[in-house]
């Protein structure tokens, strides 16, 4: 099957195409402007297709493709490979736009194409467990040493995936929003925290962005049980006394961080016919409207 990759910057290199080359039955098309990145690149995958030109790539025959540009070029891009009849599995977040965020969505559903937004934690396998085990109080933390900057490019860049996670792990009734935060007068992000509650769920998403260190801790904790996870894969449970939960030795960070299960779920149903919808994404983006707007109003 012709897939297109598009962007070759570290996102793609260090995450999706160690993945992607690896999966039988795909015959890669790499795409990017930089015409010695993309013959590096294209060497080290033995990748023969290549392009500098998305028209070109599109006229290749690609069915579906991964977007990896810049942000502020994702609405071109996704628009132009949606009205040519690829699927598209693009990062976070869509736009920094969110009115370009939800033409995308109607676009994709109008033309009956698949359009999947890149939130790895979804089908990172220590992440999806916490689904099956209690959680009246869900507590995700992610810090940054050294890292304060924009309050919407920070929030759609970073924070947007604790907020994802946040929602996968609350029930349906979790309508409650509260944001607290800082921005220093010069409107960067220090800090903020996101709770998500209902009736019987309590959830918070932390993110520092001056902290001593970088990391990012899960506990969801409910009927005296506890779990955490570090930074996607270690897990520790506690029922009473702790109990450390080792993972396979030989597991590839691609499936440990979710970027695995998330490509294989794209490609079976681009294979199937089965059309992915990204209103749920869109929610995620609205949420995070929602806390750019509690923390700095004119952003």
């Amino acid at each position: 099957m012709p897939v297109g990759v598009i962007g070759l910057g570290n996102i793609a290199q260090k995450a999706y195409l160690p993945v992607l080359g690896a999966l039988p039955g795909l015959e890669l098309r790499l795409m990017t402007r930089d015409r010695a990145k993309l013959d590096r690149i294209g060497d080290a995958y033995r990748v023969e297709h290549r392009f500098c030109d998305l028209d070109e790539l599109v006229r290749s025959g690609i069915r579906a493709a991964f977007v990896h540009a810049p942000t502020e070029h994702h609405y071109v891009i996704v628009m132009r490979l949606l009205e040519a009849g690829v699927d598209v599995l693009v990062d976070k977040p869509l736009s920094y736009d969110l009115a370009e965020s939800r033409r995308m969505v109607e676009t994709a559903r109008e033309l009956g194409r698949s359009l999947m937004v890149g939130f790895n934690r979804r089908f990172a396998p220590a992440y999806a467990a916490a689904l099956e085990h209690p959680r009246d109080l869900a507590v995700l933390q992610k810090d940054r040493h050294g890292g304060t900057g924009d309050v919407r490019t920070i929030v759609l860049d970073d924070f947007i995936h604790l907020v994802d996670t946040l929602r996968m792990l609350a029930p349906a009734d979790a309508g409650q929003v509260s944001v607290r935060g800082r921005v220093d007068e010069a409107g960067n992000l220090h800090h903020v925290v996101l709770q998500l509650c209902g009736e019987d769920f309590t959830g918070l998403a932390v993110m520092n962005r001056a902290s001593g260190s970088g990391g990012e801790v899960l506990q969801t904790a409910g009927r005296d049980r506890r779990r955490d996870v570090v930074n996607l894969s270690d897990v520790t449970e506690h029922d009473g006394a702790p109990r450390l939960l080792r993972g396979a030795d030989w597991e590839s960070v691609g499936r440990r961080r979710g970027i695995d299960g998330m490509c294989r779920h794209f490609l079976d149903a681009v294979r199937a016919g089965r059309r992915l919808d990204a209103q749920d994404a869109l929610a995620t983006h609205e949420l995070c409207e929602q806390v750019i707007t509690a923390l700095a109003p004119a952003a």
